[in-house]
Formats: C-alpha cells, structure tokens, sequence
C-alpha cells in the first residue's frame, strides 16, 4: 500500500517561495510511478498542478506562467514542488498524488479520479 506525506506549506508574502515535498512509501517499482500536485482553494474543485512521470518528464498546468517546478527523487521516493512569485491566488491545500502507470499514460493524468493514492495535504497561504 502506498502512503504519501506531505510537508513545507506555510505562510508567505506576495513574491514569495516556498517549497513542498512529498515523501512516498511502499512504492514497488518506481518506473511507472506517476505522481502529480493538486491544488484545492476553499469553495473550489481541486484542480491539477504538475505532473511527473517515471521517466523525469513532467508537464504543469497552463495557469502557471512557468513560476513552480515538479521535480523527483526517484532513489528516495520522494517528490518536489517548487513554487516562486506565488501569488494570493496560490492559497490552497496542496495535495500529492500518485498512480501506477506508464509514461504517456501519465502525461495526460490531469483529473483527480485517475489517481489512486492521495497524501492528507499540506496548507499554502500567500498573502498580499
């Protein structure tokens, strides 16, 4: 059974960063370990951030403007979001998530139901 946790939300200014992490336990093969950050603002779906696929690659969503990173460790099972000039609008929880299946499969896992394994969440305030 996978497990995820994880860690490094908090409290930061506008113009700020901050950066998460997700640590996966019980992974069995980590080639076709998909692994992905949500986001879910109060009152609002809970939306895809970035996706990672087994080999490196990864993908983000469109609403980003290119300011957070995804990034792996696949030797420590553990996943990475690096978030920069986060905004007031980046006020979420932020959620890891994972799935077992190959590399194309994952770069077009964009909605929640295709995930099988969740973390609890991790809290993000941006103040202005």
């Amino acid at each position: 059974q996978v497990q995820l946790v994880e860690s490094g939300g908090g409290s930061v200014q506008a113009g700020g960063s901050l950066r998460l992490s997700c640590a996966a336990s019980g992974v069995t093969d980590s080639r076709y370990l998909c692994m992905a950050w949500f986001r879910q603002a109060p009152g609002k779906e809970r939306e895809r951030v970035a996706t990672v696929a087994g080999d490196g690659s990864s993908d983000y969503a469109d609403s980003l403007e290119g300011r957070f990173t995804i990034s792996q460790d696949n030797a420590r099972n553990a996943l990475y979001l690096q978030m920069n000039s986060l905004k007031p609008e980046d006020t979420a929880t932020y959620y890891c998530a994972a799935a077992f299946v190959g590399v194309v499969l994952c770069r077009a896992r964009n909605e929640m139901t295709q995930y099988h394994y969740w973390g609890q969440g991790t809290q993000v305030t941006v103040s202005s």
